[in-house]
């Protein structure tokens, strides 16, 4: 099978590494891929919401099956373009189309879902620039901490939480009247204390299957302080998640989930994210994405032992019922080494040495160029290392070492990765 993968990230990287293992590939082109994602096939120089330029790419090459890693085109309506396209009717799309991949872009699209199928999740309201005084005194309710969410895409940093009522007030006017992370509704939430993981599945529009949980990690400073990042590094399975809470998660959420976006006419075919948090081991949805997240890619992939190629083709087929879906049961951990000053201002094209001294560990590329032989910087987040282990600090053990043996300019990584794990 001929295969095109959209995107550029490290998520991207570990679905190619993993597509490439599969007797059924033919060949396999990534786009726009990056220094690592052209080891497992060929890297064209189009960019994710180029639909047009994706379509003569997709006739020229004879691409039989289009993998979407990134949000963007799935909000944007990738998945409509090709099933309104007479010439691109028969190229499967892997990723829901517009309407269904509202469970990412919108919050409130969300949380109404969640609410309509009685779903475990966080009391909300939504609000806009017209509404602003309502808001504020919506949160005059409230306890803190304060919970504000941009509605639309905002990379992984349009969440909020503000401990003072105040500021919280301030900054909810911030956000609507100055459409800040380029959103016009603002999601405020309660605020719910637990620990976070999450939980993924593949579906084809009927049946499902569930892949490795895992947990990540997104601030940038160590302890979980600082800044939010797309994340600094990611562990699976998930130690509190054996049998019992997942059972949970089984009956209360991803049940419902399945059987509402049959209710609501959702054509749902591809990756879903549940971001989940357990309270007192009772678990609740923080979201949804219409995708893989980034780093738990880089651990979900190198633990999935069925072929990936064979699952997204039951997928393509709706005959996913069909597939097994196996699991290593060793734990994978992954930790990310990111440019200097990221996720605020920082530098690329800096040379990355030392890439060919790693023993016993995978390197996926999230954000690499190359010029040659040579490996260059070109994103906040570079390098994910994973590695397996018999438990997360014996994975974690190999992830640091090999980071050890890698160097970058202004190169920096949390030295905690699973700190609440092990502890």
């Amino acid at each position: 099978m001929k295969v095109l993968l959209l995107g550029s990230g490290g998520r991207e990287h570990a679905i190619a590494w993993k597509l490439a293992q599969s007797s059924q590939l033919e060949e396999l082109y990534i786009a726009p891929g990056n220094a690592g994602t052209r080891k497992h096939g060929k890297n064209v120089d189009l960019q994710v919401n180029d639909f047009e330029g994706i379509k003569n790419f997709v006739l020229e090459a004879a691409i039989e099956m289009v993998v979407v890693g990134p949000e963007d085109p799935l909000v944007n309506g990738i998945v409509d373009f090709f099933a309104t396209d007479p010439s691109l009717i028969s190229v499967a799309v892997i990723g829901p189309n517009k309407y269904a991949a509202q469970l990412e872009g919108s919050k409130d699209f969300a949380k109404e879902f969640l609410y309509r199928h009685n779903i475990p999740t966080a009391k909300y309201a939504t609000f806009t620039k017209e509404t602003i005084k309502e808001g504020q005194a919506f949160l005059a309710t409230m306890k803190a901490p304060y919970v504000l969410k941009a509605d639309g895409l905002a990379a992984g940093k349009g969440v909020l939480i503000i401990d003072d009522l105040k500021t919280a007030q301030v900054e909810l006017e911030d956000m609507l009247s100055h459409s800040k992370f380029g959103s016009t509704k603002v999601v405020i939430e309660e605020f719910l204390k637990g620990i976070e993981m999450s939980a993924f599945i593949l579906l084809d529009g009927d049946g499902y299957k569930i892949l490795p949980e895992a947990k990540d990690y997104k601030r940038i400073g160590e302890g979980d302080e600082g800044l939010n990042t797309g994340g600094m590094g990611a562990v699976s399975p998930v130690p509190f998640a054996a049998s019992g809470f997942m059972d949970k998660v089984h009956n209360q959420i991803i049940i419902p989930t399945v059987k509402g976006l049959k209710a609501d006419n959702m054509d749902y075919r591809g990756f879903l994210f549940i971001g989940l948090i357990s309270v007192k081991g009772e678990p609740f949805v923080i979201e949804f994405n219409c995708r893989m997240g980034d780093p738990e890619t880089e651990v979900v992939m190198p633990r999935l032992k069925s072929d990936l190629l064979d699952l997204l083709e039951g997928v393509a087929t709706q005959t996913l019922s069909e597939r097994d879906v196996v699991f290593d049961p060793r734990t994978a951990a992954t930790v990310m080494m990111v440019s200097g000053g990221y996720p605020e201002k920082y530098e690329k094209g800096k040379t990355i040495y030392g890439l060919n001294a790693v023993e016993d560990s995978i390197v996926f590329h999230a954000g690499t160029s190359s010029d040659g032989p040579a490996v260059m910087s070109a994103g906040g987040r570079v390098l994910a290392i994973t590695s397996f282990g018999k438990d997360i600090e014996d994975a974690l053990e190999k992830s640091y070492e090999n980071i050890s043996r890698i160097e970058f300019e202004g190169a920096y990584f949390r030295k905690d990765i699973g700190f609440d794990l092990i502890n």
